[in-house]
């Protein structure tokens, strides 16, 4: 299993958009294209306007693949088109890719 940690630096004024943007959409389409979403968070600290998720995969080539296919996916446009009248939502996002190790026993 590969987990990949997304952190997102959210533009100012923009964390409401992006929650329900993922809430209502994001979450349901990863879904859609074989991408379990396990953890959720935002920072504790509202100053730093981040937002942080981990996405299951089965490997690296599985997650290329699903990224494709829902980047290139009609609603996934529509919806990112939408939320983003106003300007993007993102300034800047970054992936953490982890494995489990052998010795300790992650549920």
């Amino acid at each position: 299993m590969l987990y990949e940690l997304r952190v997102y630096d959210v533009n100012p004024g923009k964390m409401k958009v992006i929650q329900d943007r993922f809430r209502d959409h994001v979450i349901q389409l990863f879904m859609n294209h074989d991408m379990k979403v396990t953890h959720f968070w935002e920072d504790s600290d509202e100053a730093n306007n981040r937002l942080y998720y981990v996405v299951e995969h089965a490997n690296m080539e599985m997650r290329n693949l699903n990224y494709d296919r829902f980047r290139n996916d009609p609603e996934w446009i529509e919806v990112k088109r939408i939320s983003e009248l106003d300007g993007p939502l993102v300034k800047k996002q970054e992936s953490i890719f982890m494995k489990n190790v052998s010795f300790f026993d992650n549920k």
